[in-house]
């Protein structure tokens, strides 16, 4: 790919949502990358080189929410169109480990793709989803600040590991590649 790529996490910050269903977003970065991170006001950032393309990772500071400011605010930073920019977030609408990975399209209800929606000011942009499931009963918002259950933990740990090989793919050979690898060769059984 040529220029810069943001792939952005979403997430809360703070230690009381580090391990919530809502951050499979910062999971995925820091699948990607294990180093020290860079700290702006309203996200962390690393940048390496991946699959051949310049890199920026981005986990927002601006809790879900708004996480909008920060993937315009880095967008601006490191001069990245929409359609280069990966947004990876957790989906109540798919199942606990499945993938989905769009080149376009609206947030489903996900608050924090409503923000980078409103924000870039298109639905032009990819996005990478990791299936959490709804919950049977009770508040879908305590559901999605929850953490994962003892025995949901091991599909999460090989959701995540899928979504990063996504990215990977996705910088290498390009979204198109990606998308057919993440959507159906690469679910689980």
């Amino acid at each position: 790919m040529e220029g810069n790529v943001l792939v952005v996490g979403l997430g809360n910050p703070g230690e009381g949502y580090e391990k919530t269903r809502h951050n499979l977003g910062f999971y995925v970065l820091d699948s990607l990358y294990d180093g020290d991170w860079e700290k702006e006001e309203i996200y962390m950032y690393a940048e390496q080189e991946m699959g051949g393309a310049a890199v920026v990772l981005i986990k927002p500071l601006t809790y879900m929410n708004l996480s909008g400011l920060a993937v315009k605010d880095a967008s601006e930073r490191w001069k990245v169109p929409p359609e280069l920019i990966l947004v990876v977030s957790d989906d109540v609408d798919l199942p606990l480990g499945r993938l989905r990975l769009r080149l376009r399209g609206g947030p489903g209800g996900h608050k924090g793709l409503a923000s980078v929606v409103s924000a870039l000011g298109t639905q032009e942009f990819p996005r990478l989803r990791l299936g959490i499931g709804r919950p049977r009963e009770g508040d879908l918002v305590s559901y999605v600040l929850s953490p994962f259950e003892e025995e949901e933990l091991r599909e999460v740990e090989d959701m995540v590991e899928r979504a990063a090989e996504a990215v990977r793919k996705f910088l290498r050979e390009g979204p198109e590649a990606a998308m057919r690898w993440a959507n159906t060769r690469h679910q689980k059984n």
